[in-house]
């Protein structure tokens, strides 16, 4: 199983789908132990389509949910779909409830001279889609989608040139040392820190001369780096903070060309048959703020649920801090649910230390679990439904039949909560005539018969 395991994150694709398929037939034959289904999900988690910290490819995340008892799983990746059907089809073969996403960073002209949940970037937003059902998107919105991962390479290229001017004698060549550690050529500032810090190990192979090199080049004190730089998942985060981020060396302030608009990404989403998704960080930046005009304005331009990251809100070891974050967190869920905003909640993955899935028996999430389990189905709900139908929630079936918010959310949450991939319930959507009533598939799915 462990060699099965590790090949499920080849960069080979052929390799994955055999080595799961392998996985699926001793799941089937009832030789591998499985923890019971348990009430949790993790609805964002990276591949290493864009990065992932512990190297999951879309099929490992499918057989990570699996094992360990996920409710659901969800993908997103940075600025591409490359994964997308990989991991349906892995969650179909395996039987775990799926989503998939996409998240780049757009300009919001409203905000142009606020702080949103790009920290140091006013104007600058995290946003994201949920809910695709295939990595090829429509030929009318296929250019969106190649734009976004061409600026995101250009912007990878340009910082990396700034960072070996300044780390001379390193050189690391964006060819040759960071593109071979994706498998699908979508490289990200974490992947450029990886081919950074083996670099240095090959130039100063004394560790106490690498340990003086960082200390120049990030401005730190010797003792400071001595004490992290075996540790990856800190000394990778300070080397980021100090070189990438604002105020380093290969960072330089983007402009509103950087990134596309909302609308622009919007048009993707949407034109996928999938839901646009807002953001939201700590509720602490000027932007977040002002969270009724946010979401407000985000909404109008079609917004139809809300991403948040559970465990930096409330995970936190300063107490004055966790309580100040953990009640903006319980607030940002009840303005959520005001708003009739669909939570996708998880873990991220693409930072060394992350969970692989949320603490849901923590006293500061168990209030809330309610609200982040519905979420997981609903967005499930979708996707079952624009994968065999093309009903999914952006679609004129749903907003012909459901034109009320509250209820349509209602609608693909109970979808979400009767279907599971694989059982003849959910075989059955394809056999409805077209004009079929949503309560026509709800009753679809009510029984095994």
């Amino acid at each position: 199983m462990s060699k099965l395991e590790a090949r499920l994150n080849s960069f080979e694709y052929h390799e994955r789908i055999s080595s799961l398929h392998e996985i699926a037939k001793l799941v089937q034959r009832k030789e591998v132990e499985l923890t019971p289904q348990l009430g949790i999900v993790n609805m964002h988690c990276h591949t290493f389509f864009s990065y992932n910290a512990y190297g999951h490819s879309p099929a490992s995340l499918a057989w990570l949910a699996k094992k360990k008892g996920f409710a659901a799983i969800g993908i997103v990746d940075f600025d591409v779909l490359d994964g997308v059907d990989e991991f349906l089809s892995a969650c179909e073969l395996l039987g775990i409830r799926g989503s998939a996403g996409i998240e780049t960073r757009v300009f919001v002209p409203e905000f142009a001279t606020r702080e949103i949940n790009s920290l140091g970037e006013p104007g600058i937003y995290y946003h994201m889609g949920i809910g695709f059902t295939s990595s090829q998107p429509p030929i009318e919105v296929a250019p969106i989608l190649t734009s976004m991962r061409t600026r995101a390479a250009r912007r990878n290229r340009e910082m990396l040139e700034r960072l070996n001017v300044h780390l001379a004698p390193l050189g690391v060549n964006y060819e040759a040392d960071v593109l071979p550690l994706t498998p699908a050529g979508n490289a990200t500032e974490r992947h450029m820190l990886a081919a950074m810090i083996k670099a240095a190990e090959q130039v100063f192979p004394d560790q106490e001369e690498r340990v003086k090199f960082w200390s120049r080049k990030v401005g730190a004190e010797n003792e400071q780096i001595a004490a992290i730089i075996n540790d990856y998942a800190k000394f990778s985060n300070l080397l980021r903070s100090r070189l990438m981020k604002k105020g380093g060396a290969g960072y330089v302030q983007p402009s509103p060309q950087s990134f596309p608009t909302i609308e622009e990404f919007h048009r993707l989403i949407v034109g996928c048959g999938a839901v646009p998704c807002a953001t939201w960080l700590d509720g602490l930046s000027e932007g977040e703020q002002a969270i009724d005009e946010l979401l407000d304005l985000l909404i109008g331009k079609g917004a139809a649920a809300l991403n948040i990251i559970p465990d930096r809100n409330w995970n936190i070891s300063d107490p004055e801090t966790r309580l100040l974050k953990v009640q903006k967190l319980h607030a940002m869920v009840k303005t959520a649910g005001a708003l009739q905003l669909p939570l996708n909640v998880g873990t991220e993955m693409n930072s060394p230390g992350n969970r692989l899935v949320d603490d849901f028996s923590a006293p500061a999430m168990a209030p809330l679990n309610g609200a982040f389990m519905a979420g997981a189905y609903f967005i499930y709900g979708h996707t079952v439904l624009q994968s065999t139908r093309r009903w999914g929630y952006q679609s004129d079936w749903a907003r012909t039949r459901l034109p009320e918010r509250r209820a349509r959310n209602a609608f693909y949450e109970t979808v979400g909560r009767r279907a599971t991939p694989g059982e003849a319930r959910v075989r059955r959507l394809f056999d409805l005539p077209s004009a079929s009533s949503p309560d026509a598939v709800l009753d679809a799915l009510a029984y095994d018969y």
